[in-house]
């Protein structure tokens, strides 16, 4: 039996664990029923939350994102920070199913009191987030955790969504998987905070450091010096810990640069604003698929498109005066 709404808010004000999870499972639900539950909690927990730190952690695959987010949430936990990780693992196209494999890659979090980890599939959304990673965010400030990290997927380009709902954006990097050159990727590059070339220990040490200055050169040329916070580009090991430390500094002293030039406020203001029509977007998508009026005229227009006989674009436009022109 599910729990009440009075009983879920004050179970994830108190910090229960099950609660916790409770409160996730219900914002990340696709049933209508469970999105009206979830939009009435969140608006019950939202004086508790925009509190933490908020840090997005991207990479490819192999870059060691969890290993590492593991080591820094580690060390956090250890100076009396509580820390929450929102571990989001890719859903196979096919079947929808997702592995979810993050939290036993992350062996000291999982089982530390101080610490929450909370895998969820990406359910097939861009950018390298789920669907509702904003939303348990949320409940995870709520429920007194002061440094949430969001891990991505890890697919390349398209994790630029994470930038967009956290303050600090850390890229992770490798030495010696080809030219470091071909590793910058333009619009990585340019909404960074940190670069920092992971597994920078053993033989691996002297190549991380040749492909930090290479990657502090490549920064200097596509970011402006004028920023508030200019990228800063480092080493560190998961496993020594080496360069844990200085990157939690960047993340305060990030903060602190932004405050001091009067755009804090500013930027968390345009992510609100860039949630709301997400939600936008994916509510019209939902009332679109829904409809019932056209629900046929939907199906003709998914074979129109398949077999070619007109233009997606057309048949779209269509489709959405139709929805319009019923309201």
């Amino acid at each position: 039996m599910r729990p009440g709404l009075d009983e879920l808010v004050q179970g994830v004000r108190a910090g229960h664990r099950a609660s916790l999870g409770r409160a996730i499972t219900l914002v990340e639900s696709r049933s209508p029923v469970h999105q009206d539950q979830a939009a009435l909690l969140l608006e019950r927990l939202m004086p508790w939350t925009g509190g933490a730190w908020r840090v997005g952690v991207t990479g490819v695959p192999g870059v060691g994102k969890s290993t590492f987010i593991d080591a820094l949430g580690s060390w956090l936990t250890g100076r009396g920070h509580k820390v929450a990780v929102l571990a989001v693992d890719p859903s196979s196209v096919r079947s929808g199913g997702s592995i979810l494999g993050d939290k036993t890659r992350m062996q000291r979090l999982s089982v530390d009191p101080a610490a929450f980890v909370r895998p969820s599939p990406s359910g097939g959304t861009l950018g390298g987030v789920a669907s509702r990673s904003r939303e348990a965010l949320l409940v995870c400030e709520a429920a007194g955790f002061d440094v949430v990290l969001v891990e991505t997927v890890g697919v390349g380009q398209s994790e630029l969504a994470v930038a967009e709902m956290t303050d600090f954006f850390l890229v992770l990097m490798l030495a010696g998987a080809g030219d470091e050159l071909q590793g910058i990727k333009r619009g990585l590059m340019e909404l960074c905070d940190c670069l920092a070339v992971n597994k920078a220990d053993g033989d691996n040490l002297l190549p991380a450091q040749r492909a930090a200055a290479t990657y502090a050169g490549a920064l200097r040329l596509l970011r402006s010096s004028a920023e508030a916070f200019p990228p800063r580009v480092q080493t560190v090991s998961s496993l020594s810990g080496a360069g844990i430390p200085e990157i939690w500094q960047a993340v305060v002293d990030q903060r602190a640069a932004l405050v001091a030039a009067g755009t804090w406020e500013e930027r968390r203001s345009a992510q609100r604003v860039r949630w709301l029509w997400d939600r936008l977007d994916d509510g019209l998508r939902q009332a679109l698929r829904g409809d019932p009026g056209l629900r046929e005229t939907l199906a003709q227009a998914e074979a129109q498109a398949a077999a070619g006989h007109a233009p997606p674009t057309v048949l779209a436009r269509a489709l959405l005066a139709r929805f319009l022109a019923a309201r």
